[in-house]
C-alpha cells in the first residue's frame, strides 16, 4: 500500500507554494486539481450552496456514507462555499482568486464572464495568473452544447468503434473522456506555470472534451483522416494486427496480443498448431488481418483444451503476450503483487476519518505524491482568507 508521505529525497514537493482556486465540478476539473494537489499544490475547492453535483451521485458509498464518485477526485482539498447569486459570495470568490496562482473552471463558456471571474477580467489585475478552462466542445460554436462524457463519446466517434459489430455502439466502462481532458489540463497548467516562472507572465489554458477525445483516437483517427473512411466496431479485435483480441477458452476468457511474426509462431507452437504460420493466409500480419475470422476459429478450437489462467502461464513463458480478463478487484490485487501500490488509505488529521483512495499514477524519482486529507465536507474550510498575490510574489512562490 502506498505511503501517505511525499518527497523521499527531502526536497520540497514540485508544486509546493502553488495555490489553486478550483471552481470545477464532476470529474475532469476535479481530477486535474487533485493530481496537482497530490504533488504539493494547495487547492481551494469553491462550491455553490448545493455543492459539487457528484456529492449526490450515490450509490455506491464508502464506510462513512460518502459517495465514492465524489471521493475519487477530491482528496487533498479545502472546501468553501461561494454563492454567486449574492454580492458577498461573489466578493469572497474574487478574493480567493486574487490569492491564487491558478484558476480551474469547467462551466459552460461565458458563465464565468457573467460574474467577472473569467480569464480576461482576472488577468487584468493578475497578468501572472494561469487560468484553465475545461469545456465540452470549446468556446466557439459548440459553447452551448452540454459537456457530458457520454455525449462526447457518442458525438466524438468513440462509441462507433466500441462494441461488437453485430451489437449496439457502446460507451467505455468509465468516463474516459473526462479523464483524458483532466490529464490534458494537468499538462497544460504545468507548461503554463513553467512559462510564468521564467517570464512572470501567465496565460489561459483551454481544454475541451471533444478535442481530447479526437486526439486520443490516435491510430484510428489518423486512419480516417488519411483514407476518408471511418473505422467500424471490431469487438475486441485490432484493426491492424491479428491475432490481437480476446478468445474463449475451456474456462474463462483470454486476451492475446500478438504483435509480430515471432510471437505468432510461438503462439502456434504452444497451441499445438505449428503448421499454422506456414499457411499462406496466415503467413504475414497483413494476411492474418484479412483472414481474421478463420484464424480466430482455429485458435479458439485449440484454447478449448485448457483454462484461460493455464494458457496465460504457458504463453507468457513462451514470450507471447497474454492475460486473463480480470475483474476490477483482481486488477488491484495484480498491481499490488507487482509492487505498484495502486491504493492508499488517507487519514484525516482533524477527524480521524479514513478514506481508501486510488494512488496518483505519476511517480518521480525525487518526489512522491502526498495524501494528506480525505475528500472534504461541503464548506468544511469556510472562512479561509488568503493574501492577494502580485506577479512579484507569485514568481517567488510566496
Amino acid at each position: 500500500m502506498a505511503s501517505t508521505q511525499g518527497s523521499p529525497s527531502g526536497l520540497p514537493q514540485p508544486l509546493a507554494g502553488i495555490r489553486i482556486a478550483d471552481f470545477s465540478r464532476v470529474l475532469a476539473g476535479p481530477l486535474c486539481s487533485m493530481m496537482l494537489a497530490d504533488y504539493g499544490a494547495e487547492v481551494i475547492k469553491i462550491e455553490g450552496p448545493g455543492g459539487d453535483d457528484t456529492r449526490a451521485w450515490t450509490p455506491p458509498v464508502d464506510a462513512d456514507g460518502i459517495g465514492t464518485y465524489f471521493a475519487s477526485v477530491n482528496r487533498n482539498k479545502k472546501s468553501v462555499v461561494a454563492d454567486f447569486k449574492s454580492d458577498d459570495g461573489l466578493d469572497y470568490a474574487r478574493a480567493l482568486v486574487a490569492g491564487c496562482d491558478v484558476v480551474i473552471e469547467n462551466f459552460r463558456p461565458g458563465v464565468m464572464a457573467k460574474f467577472g471571474l473569467d480569464y480576461r477580467t482576472v488577468s487584468e489585475g493578475r497578468p501572472d495568473i494561469v487560468y484553465c478552462s475545461i469545456s465540452g466542445f470549446g468556446a466557439g460554436a459548440g459553447a452551448d452544447l452540454p459537456g457530458y462524457d457520454l455525449l462526447v463519446q457518442a458525438l466524438g466517434g468513440l462509441m462507433s468503434i466500441t462494441g461488437h459489430p453485430e451489437g449496439e455502439p457502446s460507451k467505455v466502462g468509465v468516463a474516459l473522456v473526462d479523464v483524458l481532458a483532466g490529464q490534458n489540463a494537468v499538462a497544460g497548467i504545468l507548461m503554463a506555470l513553467r512559462v510564468r516562472d521564467a517570464t512572470g507572465v501567465g496565460q489561459e489554458v483551454q481544454v475541451s472534451l471533444l478535442s481530447s477525445l479526437l486526439a486520443a483516437l490516435t491510430n484510428q483517427g489518423t486512419a480516417s483522416l488519411a483514407t476518408g473512411d471511418s473505422p467500424t466496431r471490431l469487438g475486441n479485435a485490432h484493426p491492424s494486427i491479428a491475432p490481437y483480441e480476446t478468445f474463449r477458452t475451456g474456462g474463462g476468457t483470454l486476451a492475446v496480443a500478438v504483435g509480430n511474426d515471432r510471437q505468432f509462431a510461438a503462439l502456434a507452437s504452444v497451441l499445438g498448431l505449428r503448421a499454422l504460420p506456414q499457411q499462406g493466409r496466415f503467413l504475414t500480419n497483413e494476411r492474418r488481418v484479412a483472414s481474421r475470422e478463420e484464424l480466430r476459429i482455429a485458435i479458439e478450437a485449440a484454447l478449448g483444451a485448457d483454462t484461460a489462467a493455464s494458457w496465460q502461464r504457458k504463453l507468457l513463458a513462451a514470450g507471447v503476450p497474454a492475460g486473463t480478463v480480470n475483474s476490477v478487484g483482481e486488477a488491484f490485487k495484480l498491481a499490488e503483487s507487482l509492487g505498484l501500490e495502486p491504493s492508499v488509505v488517507v487519514t484525516d488529521p482533524a477527524t480521524g476519518r479514513k478514506s481508501r483512495q486510488l494512488t496518483n499514477p505519476i511517480r518521480l524519482s525525487a518526489a512522491a505524491p502526498s495524501y494528506r486529507q480525505v475528500p472534504p465536507a461541503l464548506g468544511e474550510h469556510q472562512g479561509f482568507t488568503f493574501a492577494v498575490r502580485s506577479p512579484d510574489t507569485a514568481e517567488k512562490g510566496a
